[in-house]
């Protein structure tokens, strides 16, 4: 790979692209999408040459330091050769063994570094049929070429819908939140949120500040403590759940979908933990939850997000927000469910209401500019460390999409290279919301841990709903 001109060199390298990309901390976004027919790989390198590449010049730049020192984008030419991957397999073999391999391969090139004199994102094209997909392609990127909506954002305007090519996707959209009260709020209702506003701007901002360095988690099923557990071999499972079970929960309760998946994935974590280990279930631990810090939700072509001023721009726009997992004493989980997911809203918007997530956000740019990013990158380790687990969720398309013709069954992420045990990523796909747990191998079982938050969502149903999902979540071993 040859370096091009100098006048090639664009923008600088955003100070929360550094944080991710450095010595102290490396993140990438793996992205499975399970195809119903075999995939022919030689369709791989025109596709990515006349479709992907054009999306976004980060696909085709690597990061250089100036002569003022400072990181930039620079324009190289691609060899897409290195980039697609094609494993072989042994061939005859049961679905279940092929399962096997892609987990074992995953694990595999999650764990790989990529190589700094190349664009810093693969494809891996797995041809052989496992429970859910004929064929699987996955795609491997580095956090700092952007965000899950960025990401997503990229492969939505690579394919194409199923039912007609012809139609433009439909892009998930998400409302604003909005106050019920109206634009007419009396002072008498202003000033009391305007204090809260501010207590809680300052809870966030405490919080996070000792989590990152003073206070961690208890040692539990979920949570090993292993020096260096990002570089440990990992396994990944995944569940499905109905969108039209979990909005009949939100109608029921009056809450958000984000607040019943949330309570359903801590609930069953919570059950797993004190199976695993009596008492567990009301051990000290913390999650962190990825907040959207764009003003707007949803998403928008890929051409209006890289535009200047952009509503939604291209980037890593996000926060963490630190949310304690529910004790099962107090929830008392086996006759009120539901308070799970209660008590997750009750944090999370109240977390919301703060300006911390995004005095934080400040305060780390601060920190870059002054002390380098990989100070920056060591806060955010020591949060990351020192917490039970992360959940990160998109919202997928609505129509069944394809690649070259050939039928996306399903599709799920999850973000590698945390210093965590658990990672859940949840994506919405066509009436159904997947969840991927990427677990610690050899420390959390993680049929196990699905099957508990399969319980889970089935217990939360009854409870609101009156009724029995009767098992319709399908879940699969990647």
């Amino acid at each position: 790979m040859e370096l091009l001109l100098d006048q090639e060199t664009s923008e600088p390298v955003s100070p929360s692209s550094q944080f991710l990309n450095n010595s102290v901390l490396s993140l990438s976004i793996i992205a499975v999408l399970e195809l119903e027919e075999l995939f022919d790989d030689s369709q791989a390198i025109p596709l990515l040459n006349d479709l992907f590449l054009p999306i976004n010049p980060r696909f085709s730049s690597i990061t250089v330091t100036d002569k003022d020192g400072e990181k930039r984008w620079k324009r190289v030419e691609v060899r897409l050769k290195d980039h697609v991957h094609v494993p072989v397999f042994a061939s005859g073999m049961s679905t279940q063994f092929y399962d096997e391999c892609l987990d074992h391969y995953l694990s595999k090139t999650a764990m790989e570094e990529f190589p700094q004199s190349q664009p810093l994102w693969e494809v891996h094209i797995i041809k052989y049929p496992t429970s859910h997909a004929a064929s699987n392609i996955v795609f491997k990127f580095h956090h700092s070429l952007g965000d899950g909506i960025s990401l997503m954002g990229a492969l939505l305007s690579c394919l194409k819908r199923a039912d007609n090519p012809s139609l433009p996707l439909n892009f998930p959209s998400a409302k604003l939140h909005t106050s019920k009260d109206g634009g007419n709020c009396s002072m008498f209702r202003k000033v009391p949120r305007f204090l809260s506003s501010v207590y809680n701007t300052l809870s966030e901002i405490c919080s996070t500040i000792v989590r990152s360095s003073l206070v961690e988690d208890d040692k539990t099923p979920i949570r090993s403590r292993h020096p260096g557990v990002e570089f440990l071999p990992f396994s990944i499972t995944t569940t499905t759940f109905s969108l039209d079970h979990i909005k009949q929960i939100r109608a029921r309760l009056g809450v958000t979908l984000n607040d019943v998946i949330t309570g359903t994935i801590f609930l069953g974590t919570r059950m797993y933990m004190e199976t695993a280990s009596q008492g567990s279930g009301n051990a000290r631990s913390t999650s962190l939850v990825l907040l959207n810090t764009r003003m707007h939700g949803g998403y928008r072509s890929v051409q209006e997000m890289v535009k200047p001023d952009a509503e939604l721009p291209w980037g890593n726009h996000f926060a963490f927000l630190n949310i304690p997992i529910p004790k099962l004493r107090d929830a008392e989980a086996r006759n009120n469910p539901l308070q799970f997911v209660f008590d997750a809203r009750k944090v999370i918007k109240k977390r919301r209401s703060s300006f911390g997530v995004y005095l934080t956000a400040k305060y780390l740019q601060l920190v870059g500019r002054f002390l380098g990013p990989e100070r920056a990158s060591k806060y955010i380790h020591g949060t990351l460390e020192n917490t039970s687990m992360g959940i990160t969720n998109l919202m997928g398309p609505m129509e069944k999409l394809a690649v070259a013709g050939n039928p996306i069954n399903g599709l799920y992420f999850v973000v590698t290279g945390a210093p965590q045990s658990l990672m859940a990523g949840v994506v919405s796909y066509v009436g159904n919301l997947r969840v991927a747990l990427l677990v610690e191998k050899d420390f959390i079982d993680s049929q196990k841990l699905r099957s508990h938050i399969e319980k889970a969502f089935d217990m939360i149903f009854k409870a609101a709903c009156g009724t029995s999902t009767h098992s319709t979540a399908q879940s699969k071993i990647c």
